[in-house]
């Protein structure tokens, strides 16, 4: 694993799940519009009963890697509706039964039109650093289009943590953009080449 994550008893039940449940083979358009012969659907597991403590539990611990130069922690976790959303939910439980203090915002698409209007639901976050999350990254826009809205808040951006990192730009694109990229599980982790 490139970012040096510790092998975990949760980490590999996470990758024996995602590799037999969430990755399926054939010809697939991503969202990116670039074609695949696998695909990723981390959603297949990041909403069932027995995955998704092992998803928050992973990511706690990819969490507590998070550059922090001032002490200050991390204050809560979200990102793009809808592949973000089990994620910062796990999070947020597995973080809760460990003492941590993570709230989780979600970020709609575009601002409601009605009601208060708001992109970014949950609890203020001006002046609050948060980990934008993404269930799996492939040309990094989704964390990018939170960030935009969360900086519109007044978030602090701590850093983007994705569950499966697909080796297609996705770090590149966020570390150019000034932020820390950490991936949980890489394609080698889970049998899989870069496409």
């Amino acid at each position: 694993m490139e970012d040096g994550a510790l092998v975990t008893d949760a980490r590999a039940r996470l990758i024996e799940h995602i590799s037999d449940e969430a990755v399926f083979h054939g010809d697939f358009t991503l969202t990116s519009g670039k074609k695949a012969t696998y695909y990723i659907d981390l959603r297949k597991v990041s909403l069932d009963h027995r995955v998704a403590p092992l998803i928050g539990q992973v990511m706690v611990d990819l969490i507590a890697r998070v550059p922090d130069p001032d002490g200050r922690g991390v204050d809560a976790v979200g990102g793009l509706t809808m592949g973000a959303d089990p994620i910062a939910a796990a999070v947020l439980h597995q973080g809760a039964a460990r003492g941590l203090a993570y709230d989780a915002f979600v970020v709609r698409k575009e601002p409601k039109d009605h009601g208060r209007g708001k992109q970014v639901e949950g609890p203020d976050l001006a002046g609050k650093r948060v980990v934008v999350l993404e269930d799996t990254s492939t040309t990094g826009g989704s964390p990018l289009k939170a960030i935009e809205a969360l900086r519109e808040v007044g978030a602090e951006i701590a850093a983007v943590a994705v569950v499966v990192d697909r080796a297609t730009g996705a770090r590149e694109a966020i570390e150019a953009a000034g932020y820390p990229y950490l991936a949980a599980i890489d394609l080698a982790d889970l049998g899989l080449e870069a496409q």
